[in-house]
């Protein structure tokens, strides 16, 4: 198996979903195919910030034909999770030995390829940059085995330089990726609920806001940022049950099988607070999913 770097802009030509889909042309296909069953990282361009930067990290699933673009595929992916920040490729001189050379020039021929691949050791240095930073408001942790997870995590990825799994078998761990995620949305949404527009911190400074994801982990959701949104306990619990639900306008949608008047509780316009920056906002494919399979009109 093969690591790789797959490179995505948010408002490109191809139709991408990120984390989900990949769409590429097929002169890339024989690199994409080597991907199968491993981990890639997401690289591009992002708004607002002039550089290109690695973002996130998902498994290739598989490869298939675009059935109405000749010489074009999808990759199916699956495992998705946002980098803590925007990684720059030059930071510390560089992470992919064939892109920044040893004076610091970049590689230009290298540099303009979509799908590049790389060394497990290159994949787990930027992956141990994009997954290191601490959660400013971590929850408690009452289970002594969820604390030595957290715990051990920082170790885990320093000791990446020296031996590449890690921090990979990290990435894959639920109780990693549920407090990354958690962190994620917090911090996008600056820790107030997109439904009320309510920020609550308590008196040890924790945000009560929970972290939701769309389309659940247990049917096929991943930990993107735009597969998730900031909620209530009491919002959240109603949009896990259909009752609330968002439109592609961000427009908030009541269930006209909710037994109460919740108007009350909602921001009085219905329009969810969301990110301002578009990558961090719902992503439409994921609001059509819970509308389609989870909201009761």
């Amino acid at each position: 198996m093969v690591n790789a770097v797959f490179y995505h802009k948010d408002d490109s030509i191809y139709k991408d979903v990120r984390g989900k889909l990949y769409h590429f042309p097929g002169s890339y296909l024989s690199r994409v195919v080597q991907t199968i069953g491993s981990l890639i990282v997401y690289y591009g361009p992002l708004p607002s910030l002039r550089s290109r930067y690695y973002s996130g990290i998902a498994r290739v699933l598989s490869v298939q034909p675009d059935p109405d673009l000749a010489n074009h595929h999808y990759a199916f992916l699956d495992e998705y999770i946002d980098f803590d920040r925007p990684v720059d490729y030059l930071e510390a001189g560089g992470f992919e030995g064939r892109l920044v050379r040893p004076d610091g020039s970049v590689n230009g021929g290298r540099s303009v390829q979509a799908v590049r691949l790389i060394e497990e050791r290159e994949f787990a240095a930027i992956v141990a940059a994009g997954l290191s930073e601490p959660d400013e408001w971590p929850d408690r942790i009452d289970s002594p085995e969820q604390r030595q997870e957290i715990d051990e995590l920082p170790q885990a990825i320093y000791l990446a330089d020296n031996d590449a799994r890690p921090i990979l078998t990290h990435t894959i761990n639920r109780p990693f990726r549920d407090a990354k995620f958690r962190q994620h949305i917090r911090k996008v949404y600056d820790r107030r609920c997109a439904f009320t527009g309510l920020q609550l911190i308590n008196g040890g400074g924790r945000p009560e806001v929970e972290a939701a994801h769309i389309i659940p982990v247990e049917r096929g959701g991943n930990d993107s940022i735009q597969n998730g949104i900031a909620l209530s306990g009491t919002v959240h619990w109603m949009f896990d049950r259909g009752l609330l639900s968002l439109a592609d306008d961000h427009q908030i949608l009541c269930s006209r099988h909710l037994n109460a008047d919740v108007s009350h509780l909602l921001v009085p316009d219905l329009i969810a607070r969301v990110p301002s920056a578009r990558h961090q906002r719902p992503h439409p494919h994921y609001l059509a999913w819970h509308r389609e399979n989870v909201f009761k009109q």
